[in-house]
């Protein structure tokens, strides 16, 4: 080829890239998770009246959830004959040939305006080929499909979500959508928490009374249950609230997951968060008695016989290569005082009750081991020493599988701050109540499922994420769905598309296509909200904040002022930060055709004398919020929802820190600010006292202003305490909170003029 042919030749291969990506820009495919390689090609693919699906015979089962797609209409799926060349026409599932570079676990999507042809190795990969090819469907408006060439493969072999049935009972019906839903985002491991204190919901042919009693308790609501004696009933009684899965129906439900490429791993909860079983079989209690502790006595091997027993039955019914047994926070109280387990403690040389229970774990990795399974446990079962071959669910933050990874063990990561759906989404103020915290999408979707703590040899052991969904404070299925999505699909992307490849931008732009596809299922999700959030960072060098302002709408129209004023449609539109050198009130709203949409927010921006100043603490945070430490308190920042966010520094004592101003110099006013959220036992101070001194030496209180905000009050409370300094020199500031809950109190700011 000549200069100038080359020359053409590169020309038109550019423009027909250009023009690929502007036709895809302009009819894009909004696929979750994003898939690894994508390109657009000129037409559409229209489904016909009636169409020709063909398929691999290994493909042939996985073919069958075609007929779950919403515009094909086929009778017979036709059978592909081994070396033949795939028809041109219809649609086509196509087992890779030996020479067919696609790696082992992905799949290969070509829709042209003639045909549609998925290609893969095995049949996981051709179902989550399936999956996006309904996706698809079901996110768009019309029926006709840009023509496009896919490849895709995941990050990461495990894609968990987890659902507590204990709690509250959920019936089968509602699990198949849950697992549809799955499903289609390419989810492939349903955790099935099916025992816990609040109800055992599996049948085991020989213990009955796990099902005629510890299967139900007294009150449907679990809190009214949890505060009001935790009884147990008799299944038949008529106030009775629970039920329980047959071991047909859970074999069922297997089936049916497995049809669409989800493993079911199965938890039995042991050795704590069992008061159900010990309801019913109170013999299995150090104390042999009912109502008196959640763990089985370790030192009694009717225990292990019983637990065996169990095990064999759902051994019957899962298949899985895992048994989850739980393993987690377990009060060893019980185990202190029982003679049986003191002598296993002595016998086998275990140290303490943490060995105990590593003991106990491990004689039922053994037994797992014999039946031909493998033993997977929340991370307090590294407590003692982890079991050889055991798996580690991390879920009280990275530590545990940090410290199970690097030692050479298995690991999901499922840590609570990203990946537990039962936190709050948004302000709380005016949502179904939950567990506390706050997890928003844009949260869930930042998770790195891989900490930089992990040696680089030993990244292997990390198999991949999960989300877990407790649901203590989800009596029904449309609460379960309202917590979950679009949550679910943001993790769903984390542990799918590779790290270089996300981006929250671009999810946010395709997550719009999807809301359609949730409305068409008839899923309860949550909507962005219209409410604002109105943060600021101040630079101490500089002397300046800058606000930004976030919304969870896409690409809303913000207008807002910093005089204190109700923002109008003239007023200024946000763009890209706020930067201010003064004290101001900066309040926001959402427009939408010249009208406001939602409540004004707004913001107190304090540029005050002690900002950067030295902070004594004459009692120090709690090491597990340090949030900025020495500098939390006169940073210039405020915090947002969560006392999570970095901003919020956390005491268990009373809260007592005194400023250094520097000089003597003449004060106003001081205000400080603390949050209230008794769920997870975060409470307000009984009251702040402020306190001046010249010499730091010699203080004299100023004022004392009480608490007013109820501490029965169970949602997010914030209150600002203020304090009138005028007429009063000094060099420091002493600030006192008395803790009188003895729970937790947080503080963001300490303002001073």
């Amino acid at each position: 080829m000549n200069t100038m042919k080359r020359a053409i030749a590169s020309s038109f291969s550019l423009l027909f890239c250009l023009f690929s990506n502007i036709s895809f820009a302009q009819d894009s495919l909004a696929i979750i998770p994003k898939p690894l390689q994508q390109i657009s090609r000129p037409g559409y693919y229209s489904y016909a009246p009636e169409t020709e699906v063909y398929s691999s015979t290994s493909f042939l089962e996985a073919a069958d959830l075609l007929r779950e797609h919403p515009y094909l209409k086929f009778n017979k799926i036709k059978k592909l004959r081994p070396g033949k060349k795939a028809p041109l026409k219809g649609i086509i599932l196509l087992e890779a040939g030996k020479g067919d570079t696609l790696a082992i676990n992905a799949y290969r999507l070509e829709i042209s305006t003639d045909r549609i042809l998925i290609t893969a190795h095995q049949p996981e990969a051709i179902l989550n080929g399936i999956a996006t090819l309904r996706q698809l469907a079901l996110t768009r408006k019309d029926s006709r499909l840009p023509a496009v060439w896919i490849q895709d493969q995941p990050a990461f072999g495990y894609r968990g979500l987890m659902l507590d049935v204990s709690r509250h009972f959920f019936p089968i019906p509602f699990l198949k959508k849950y697992i549809d839903l799955m499903s289609l985002y390419k989810l492939n491991t349903f955790h099935w928490h099916l025992t816990d204190g609040a109800g055992w919901r599996l049948e085991i042919k020989k213990y009955p009374e796990l099902t005629s009693k510890a299967a139900w308790r007294t009150n449907a609501n679990w809190k009214y249950w949890w505060n009001n004696g935790r009884q147990y009933s008799e299944m038949g009684s008529p106030n009775a609230f629970g039920g329980y899965y047959t071991a047909e129906e859970a074999k069922d439900l297997v089936k049916y997951a497995a049809k669409r490429g989800i493993t079911v791993i199965p938890e039995i909860e042991m050795p704590a968060h069992t008061e159900e079983v010990l309801a019913a079989y109170p013999n299995l209690s150090c104390y042999g008695l009912p109502y008196k502790n959640s763990e089985f006595c370790i030192g009694n091997e009717d225990t292990f016989r019983f637990l065996q027993d169990v095990l064999d039955e759902v051994i019957e019914i899962f298949p899985s290569k895992y048994i989850h047994i739980g393993g987690d926070e377990a009060d060893k109280s019980a185990w202190k005082q029982c003679p049986k387990c003191q002598k296993v403690i002595k016998d086998f040389d275990l140290k303490d009750e943490h060995g105990l229970q590593s003991y106990a774990v491990k004689r039922m990795e053994t037994y797992l081991k014999s039946k031909g399974r493998k033993l997977i446990g929340w991370d307090e079962i590294l407590e003692g020493g982890l079991a050889p071959e055991a798996t580690v669910m991390s879920w009280r933050g990275e530590k545990g599988g940090i410290e199970a990874a690097n030692s050479g063990h298995d690991v999901i990561m499922t840590p609570g701050s990203h990946l537990y759906l039962d936190a709050y989404q948004t302000n709380p103020i005016g949502q179904p109540e939950a567990i506390g915290g706050y997890l928003p999408l844009k949260k869930v979707y930042g998770y790195q499922p891989i900490p930089a703590e992990i040696n680089a040899d030993k990244r292997k052991h990390v198999l991949g994420i999960q989300a877990n969904v407790w649901t203590e404070y989800m009596p029904t299925t449309s609460q379960v769905e309202y917590m979950v999505f679009p949550r679910a699909m943001a993790m769903a992307e984390a542990a799918w598309t590779a790290e270089g490849q996300k981006n929250w931008s671009d999810f946010q732009t395709r997550l719009q296509k999807h809301y359609l596809l949730l409305q068409r299922l008839n899923v309860n999700y949550y909507p962005p909200s219209n409410e604002l959030s109105i943060l600021s960072k101040f630079d101490i060098a500089e002397k300046k904040a800058v606000v930004t302002i976030s919304s969870e709408q896409f690409k809303p129209e913000i207008r807002y002022t910093t005089d204190g004023t109700n923002p109008i449609a003239s007023s200024p539109l946000y763009q890209d930060g706020i930067s201010l050198n003064a004290t101001a009130k900066v309040k926001a709203v959402i427009f939408k055709n010249q009208q406001p949409l939602g409540k004004i927010q707004e913001l107190e921006l304090d540029v005050h004398k002690a900002i950067g100043k030295k902070v004594i603490y004459n009692n120090k945070w709690s090491s597990s919020y340090p949030a900025q430490k020495e500098l939390t308190l006169v940073n210039g920042q405020t915090g947002d929802l969560t006392y999570g966010d970095g901003q919020w520094q956390g005491f268990l004592g009373d809260f007592d820190v005194t400023i250094d101003l520097e000089n003597p110099i003449p004060l106003t006013q001081l205000k400080i600010r603390f949050m209230q959220l008794t769920g997870p036992g975060v409470y307000m101070p009984a009251n702040v006292t402020v306190a001046v001194s010249e010499d730091g030496v010699v203080f004299k209180n100023i004022q004392k202003v009480e608490n007013d905000v109820p501490y029965t009050d169970a949602s997010l409370r914030f209150k600002t305490f203020m304090f009138d300094l005028k007429g009063n020199n000094a060099r420091y500031l002493r600030v006192t909170g008395k803790n009188e809950k003895k729970g937790f109190m947080f503080s963001d700011e300490v303002v001073v003029y």
